[in-house]
């Protein structure tokens, strides 16, 4: 066997394991955690914008908040490329034209402040078919930013609207 075969058979474990390793899960929190027997799918990196609302809060006279209105991110995948993107719904979207919305089922608190809670959501059935075909569960993992303005919200500027810059993981789980 030539050295440059046997150099090329050791390597090609080594860059198959470092493969594996990619392909695994992070660790996140108990609480945002997908069951057991959800696979590893993809991640993806949102980039993007949460917007919020100055609104009266309910119930308490003359009292005001930021309000949580809509997010949009775009998705990229490891190599920067665009996969996706995300919006409303809440709603993760493939560039393929497949996508899945979900409900928020569970949330823990992000590291370092200024930053969103890590969540889990569990997927509705996909429409389209494509890469969010079977996603059964998505964590958003790894926030930054995207809490509520530190602007005064107040009956002065109610109804304003001010965008906040985020960023968080995105991991896809399927059946």
């Amino acid at each position: 066997m030539s050295k440059k075969l046997r150099n090329s058979a050791f390597l090609l474990p080594l860059a198959l394991a470092a493969c594996a390793a990619a392909m695994q899960a992070p660790e996140a929190p108990q609480a945002v955690t997908p069951p057991a027997g959800s696979k590893y799918s993809m991640t993806a990196v949102g980039i993007g914008e949460i917007t919020y609302e100055c609104r009266a809060k309910a119930g308490a006279a003359d009292a005001f908040e930021w309000v949580f209105v809509a997010p949009v991110a775009t998705l990229y995948d490891g190599n920067k490329k665009v996969v996706g993107k995300y919006y409303g719904g809440p709603t993760w979207e493939a560039n393929d034209g497949s996508k899945v919305t979900g409900k928020q089922l569970a949330v823990a608190p992000a590291t370092g402040t200024g930053n969103i809670p890590l969540q889990l959501v569990q997927a509705n059935p996909a429409m389209g078919s494509g890469a969010m075909t079977d996603v059964t569960y998505i964590q958003r993992l790894n926030t930054m930013g995207g809490v509520a303005p530190a602007a005064p919200c107040a009956k002065a500027n109610a109804g304003a609207k001010q965008q906040v810059k985020y960023q968080a993981d995105y991991v896809f789980y399927k059946k």
